[in-house]
């Protein structure tokens, strides 16, 4: 009986483990990273909302310049909203009203809409600044470092406005060298 407890237990851990998302599919990153190197997660909450899971991933080597910022959204958003909240946020890290307007143009053209459950991913490397991807499938590419410096700095840029979830992110980690920051 005592046996019978045991496996009911850890089978309901793997169902829960397994349908929680744990176990998600990264090798269109990998492929690029080379492979992907966890540095940090955490959660979006805002008002008490869980708004997504973030997953921030280096190179091989933490002082590579490739990374990626994977986001699985827990609400429903609109390609433009999450366009439009991005500029905001670029705005408040220092980017021009003018840049972060032709930037937030530039990504609701590009971002869909966005389901409870899926997931958006912006991969950098210098060569091709920054490619997304909706639920694993490539959808567009910006280029340049400045777009990619203001876009990832939403998250790890240190006037962020998550200042925790930045912390969570890069866990014991510096920033990618696109920051020029100190570690």
């Amino acid at each position: 009986m005592r046996l019978l407890k045991i496996f009911i237990v850890f089978s309901s851990a793997f169902i829960f483990i397994s349908s929680s998302g744990f176990a998600r599919d990264i090798t269109y990153i990998d492929s690029v990273l080379n492979p992907a190197k966890l540095q940090g997660s955490g959660r979006l909450n805002w008002w008490g909302f869980h708004v997504y899971d973030a997953t921030f991933y280096r190179a091989d080597t933490l002082s590579s310049a490739e990374f990626a910022l994977d986001i699985r959204y827990q609400k429903s958003f609109t390609g433009t909203s999450i366009a439009n909240r991005s500029a905001e946020e670029m705005k408040k890290i220092g980017v021009s009203d003018h840049q972060a307007a032709l930037w937030g143009r530039e990504l609701a053209g590009i971002l869909p809409n966005i389901e409870s459950g899926q997931s958006l991913t912006a991969i950098y490397t210098p060569k091709l600044g920054t490619v997304f991807y909706h639920d694993g499938k490539r959808i567009a590419q910006i280029s340049g470092a400045e777009f990619s410096k203001a876009f990832f700095g939403i998250w790890l840029d240190p006037k962020t406005s998550v200042p925790k979830l930045r912390n969570e992110l890069l866990g014991q980690g510096c920033p990618p060298p696109l920051f020029n920051e100190a570690c």
